[in-house]
């Protein structure tokens, strides 16, 4: 394997593994993506560091080489959204998350604010992720999850957040859709708040495209050897299947 070869692929690695910085200091958040920057190739903002730094903290993630999944969540009505969207668009993230109970109109909203933001600040726009039932929520009803995935399609989303319990369900009826799975543990550790938690081998497994691992990694003793790890089933998927993470 030639040296080209060999660091194209451990890219594709990376860029299915997201490192959930939800610490609310952009001092630590850039210390841990430093870090653990060997094995991740995407870096989560979720509501904890954009409420401490706001855009500051897209901003040096993205310089430090890291492709950003901004995680605020969006949910008001469709104008507000749009409006929100198009400033966030303009950041420089490769990835936002909207809340796909928000319905059709919203997510819409969303999907051509991003693309206006990107397009005035000359970047890609990023793809745009509705979240489905939250992996805390334990409780959904069984037709929730289709009706949020069918939502997500309608809206324009480019992927979704889900649980890796409900990637199946959600490729029967998204064959196409980028499935984002949150809430990675591995074996034997607590699963903290998430209710439906999953190994990373069981994600895999599934077809998730693209794994969020938060306190997995980033609390523990050791998070390099963590960090190792969690790799170690994707670089094994990734020999088997030769799947680069679609759409990623």
């Amino acid at each position: 394997m030639t040296e080209q070869l060999r660091e194209r692929k451990e890219a594709d690695i990376r860029n299915r593994l997201a490192i959930a910085l939800d610490v609310d200091d952009l001092v630590e958040a850039s210390r841990i993506a430093r870090e653990v920057r060997p094995w991740f190739g995407v870096a989560k903002v979720g509501l904890v560091l954009y409420a401490a730094a706001g855009p500051d903290a897209v901003v040096e993630l993205v310089e430090s080489g890291y492709r950003v999944m901004l995680d605020l969540k969006l949910y008001d009505i469709p104008s507000h959204v749009r409006r929100a969207a198009q400033v966030m668009g303009g950041l420089g993230a490769s990835y936002l998350t909207l809340h796909a109970s928000g319905g059709v109109s919203m997510l819409h909203g969303g999907v051509e604010g991003l693309a206006e933001g990107a397009a005035m600040a000359g970047l890609e726009p990023p793809a745009a992720l509705a979240v489905t039932v939250l992996t805390s929520d334990a409780g959904a009803p069984s037709h929730v999850l289709g009706n949020r995935v069918r939502a997500a399609v309608e809206g324009g989303c480019q992927g979704i957040v889900c649980a890796a319990s409900d990637v199946r369900e959600a490729r029967q009826l998204a064959p196409r859709i980028v499935t984002v799975v949150p809430g990675i543990r591995l074996p034997g550790t607590s699963t903290d708040d998430q209710a439906r938690a999953s190994a990373p081998q069981s994600a895999l497994d599934a077809g998730a495209d693209l794994l969020v691992v938060g306190r997995a990694v980033t609390s523990a003793p050791d998070r390099a050897q963590a960090a190792a790890e969690v790799v170690g089933p994707l670089t094994l998927e990734r020999r088997r299947s030769g799947r680069d993470g679609a759409g990623l």
